[in-house]
């Protein structure tokens, strides 16, 4: 590895469950990910998606097999059609047009969640819950391709399963007991047992942008996990399996990553309240600081964001933001130097690039935030209007 990690902290590099890779990035561009339940989603959102269960006590914790039992009947086996060709970097296990993925109901209407790159370029989507059900013919009511997540809707008349029950996310912690069910190469209903490895990683979603918050777990998951649900101690959902780190491999190595169900369900409900799902940008990319790195900078502050990039016409161009204009090489890896660093985004400290990108992915567009930034040693608020995320990355 080289050496420009010891001075960059950045996502790490990731693959997703269904198929592509992803590379490692030592900064990152923040267009923003998306609305948290924080940030003043519709009250019809709420009212679509199940309501967040409550942290289970400790007696209430359940085995691998009873988590299984309970909620197997409600993991979807999902076959997308795809005629054209795809424009994710890559597809999820496929036997000729036909790619295969997971999901799980998430009510009674027949309401199934999975990622948008299982469904992406589709054609016809079927789906088939637990052992017994019949395939049903699905229709994608919208995806999002900023959180890798999708709807779909089955005949809830045709439907003979519980839905599982969605946690609060943010409840989870490091070392929590989790159980992944899904359809790993297309061998379906399978379950594995891990933990949560990690918590507030980055992935890079369908259309280049990042996913914040998201959950990293050593329960093995692989191409075709892709969609399924990464469950708690209680049986109830805590994020969707997306994407895993394969060594250059292609299999689990124990490292995955699943999208927050609190992002999946503030996404579905916009969705299924019939409107587009809203995502801030902010239009910069940025390294986080070390003080190795702001000594040899000669840098007035040792902590920060050192802003690499700003996107022209973006928001953060017209509040004034500056990138830096001389580039060094710092062990073969080049660095721009002579940029703004950003120390705090709304009086929160920030230190790395991930916690800029958390706290713009908790607005809406039109949001006004105020950036703390350090230029020629003076401290300076930069207040940044939020705009429309573009719909792909570099655009």
């Amino acid at each position: 590895m080289s050496s420009l990690k010891k001075f960059f902290k950045g996502p790490l590099a990731a693959g997703l469950a269904g198929g592509f890779v992803v590379g490692l990035l030592g900064w990152v561009a923040i267009a923003a990910g998306w609305i948290s339940s924080d940030s003043g989603s519709p009250s019809t959102a709420v009212a679509a998606a199940p309501a967040l269960s409550q942290p289970a006590a400790a007696g209430d914790a359940l085995t691998a097999g009873q988590i299984y039992q309970r909620g197997s009947p409600a993991i979807a086996y999902v076959e997308a059609e795809k005629t054209g060709t795809s424009s994710t970097t890559g597809l999820v296990p496929s036997n000729g047009g036909t790619a295969t993925g997971s999901g799980f109901l998430i009510d009674d209407q027949g309401t199934v969640l999975t990622n948008d790159h299982v469904v992406e370029g589709s054609d016809s989507v079927t789906v088939k819950l637990g052992a017994e059900g019949d395939t049903l013919d699905a229709k994608v009511v919208g995806a999002d391709p900023s959180s890798d997540v999708a709807v779909l809707r089955v005949d809830p008349g045709k439907v003979d399963a519980a839905p599982l029950k969605l946690a609060d996310s943010d409840q989870s912690r490091v070392g929590d007991a989790v159980v992944a069910i899904g359809n790993p190469f297309g061998l379906d209903l399978t379950v594995t047992t891990g933990i949560v490895s990690a918590l507030q990683r980055e992935i890079t979603a369908p259309d280049g942008f990042t996913i914040s918050d998201v959950i990293q777990t050593d329960a093995a998951v692989n191409p075709g996990n892709s969609g399924g649900p990464l469950l708690n101690s209680a049986g109830e959902v805590i994020g969707i399996n997306s994407q895993i780190a394969t060594g250059g491999g292609q299999g689990s190595v124990g490292v995955g990553f699943a999208v927050p169900i609190n992002t999946a369900a503030d996404v579905s409900g916009q969705i299924l309240d019939g409107g587009e799902v809203e995502h801030a940008f902010v239009g910069i990319g940025g390294a986080g600081l070390t003080p190795e790195l702001a000594d040899l900078l000669n840098l007035d502050t040792d902590a920060g964001v050192l802003i690499q990039d700003v996107t022209p016409d973006s928001p953060a161009a017209k509040a004034g933001l500056k990138a830096g204009n001389a580039t060094i090489d710092i062990g073969g890896n080049e660095v721009r130097a002579g940029g703004d660093i950003i120390t705090a985004v709304d009086g929160q400290e920030v230190a790395e690039m991930e916690e800029v990108a958390a706290a713009v992915n908790s607005y809406k567009p039109g949001d006004t935030i105020t950036l703390q930034v350090v230029r020629n040693g003076e401290t300076r608020d930069v207040d940044v209007t939020l705009g429309d995320r573009p719909a792909q990355a570099g655009d």
